[in-house]
């Protein structure tokens, strides 16, 4: 296949991948092909229904290698849904009657463009493949090869997400100092609140890496400083029973013993719940052009501690959310290998002409592969059953139930 223009985007929220991924696709292109022109739709879909592009030029090129040092995107991110026509409309992106899907496949035909690398979640991906199918309906070939981004790492079926180590390491170094607080007051409950709508890998996962940094740290405890206060207490995820009653004796036990309590919390745990409350009280509750509910409209964290405060007795309250701290974080060591390996193959597939996702395929022995679209679907839970997440519940006295139980 006559690779002659490539284009990139970015879509969706931030995840500490984008700007090493777009350096990488970047590189690699030069590496093996600099007559290839490339060129950045700027906002993701935001850029293409309007035009907005830039072109990477030869100092770009050269300069690639400093994008993988920094987090966000250079070439800028939106929530834009492209069968959301009346949004699209709202917003200016589009006239009345027209398709987005179409005024964007006719830009991308205008730009001449033969592959679109799209770096997002499970909508960004997929929208690309409907694109696709639609310029080939109309005689025009275009190759497709996504990069799965995500810090929930919740696409299915792929194993591993780009950007979601990072910004697990990211939010255990968030918890860290907000933790630090719980000496500012006596009987201090800290509810740390990390990002997961229907996924709690995250958050399992932050206070995984938070408890790896309490075994590296030594102890005063004769002072007051001991790892029992610094500790993590309770871990609530969407894929938990939800026992408030249950959780809530726990941890007035250990309220009553050491004066604090620390919850890391998943934003997306007893959402449904949270939303039932808020409607049977006539409140209108907020969704984004996607459908999901505006979690940070919800205060799922401040929903929570109003729920434990009174029931722990607790004299001070704080909640603090680690998202945006952790979403746009630079990659680290481990990511930065991930995104190496995925970036090549997707230069490597896109020149083959072969479309897809790129990732570990779980349901194929965990090859990494570009994973055919129609296979791509978000929203994939947290398997809880597995062994370290039962041994970090199980380090913490809380009891593992699933929410289908």
């Amino acid at each position: 296949m006559s690779v002659r223009r490539v284009a990139l985007l970015t879509a969706g929220g931030f995840a500490p991948c984008l700007s090493s991924a777009v350096g990488g696709l970047i590189e690699r292109y030069t590496e093996l092909d600099p007559e290839i022109e490339i060129i950045a739709y700027q906002y993701g879909y935001h850029g293409l229904l309007t035009g907005t592009k830039v072109v990477v030029d030869a100092e770009t090129r050269a300069k690639a290698g400093i994008l993988h040092r920094f987090g966000g995107s250079p070439i800028g991110n939106s929530r834009v849904k492209l069968t959301n026509a009346a949004d699209c409309v709202r917003r200016g992106l589009v006239q009345e009657g027209q398709d987005p899907l179409q005024v964007a496949a006719e830009q991308l035909k205008a730009d001449g463009v033969d592959v679109l690398h799209t770096i997002g979640g499970d909508d960004t991906n997929t929208t690309a493949a409907d694109l696709a199918a639609y310029l080939e309906e109309n005689g025009y070939h275009l190759t497709v090869v996504g990069l799965p981004k995500t810090i929930d790492n919740d696409v299915v079926p792929i194993k591993q997400s780009l950007g979601a180590w990072t910004a697990a390491e990211e939010a255990a170094g968030f918890a860290a100092h907000v933790i630090g607080e719980h000496r500012s007051g006596p009987r201090m409950l800290i509810v740390h609140e990390v990002m997961g709508r229907h996924c709690g890998w995250l958050t399992a996962a932050a206070a995984r890496k938070y408890r790896e940094w309490l075994d590296l740290q030594d102890w005063v405890p004769s002072i007051g400083l001991s790892k029992e206060r610094w500790d993590v207490h309770a871990v609530f995820l969407p894929e938990l029973a939800l026992d408030i009653d249950g959780e809530a004796a726990r941890l007035r036990t250990i309220m009553d013993e050491q004066g604090n309590v620390n919850i890391f919390l998943s934003e997306g745990a007893g959402m449904h719940e949270i939303v039932a409350q808020l409607e049977a009280a006539g409140e209108t509750v907020e969704r984004d052009p996607f459908g999901h509910v505006k979690l940070d409209t919800i205060n799922p964290g401040q929903w929570f501690a109003k729920q434990f405060a009174e029931k722990l007795g607790a004299e001070k309250v704080m909640v603090q959310k680690s998202g945006y701290y952790s979403r746009a974080a630079a990659a680290n060591a481990e990511d930065l290998r991930l995104i190496k390996s995925m970036t090549d193959l997707a230069v490597e597939c896109a020149l083959r002409g072969d479309s897809g996702v790129i990732g570990h395929d779980e349901e194929d022995g965990d090859r990494l592969k570009a994973i055919a679209f129609p296979r791509i679907a978000g929203g994939k839970p947290f398997d809880v059953s597995q062994p370290w997440f039962g041994d970090l519940l199980a380090g913490i006295g809380q009891p593992l139930v699933t929410a289908q139980a």
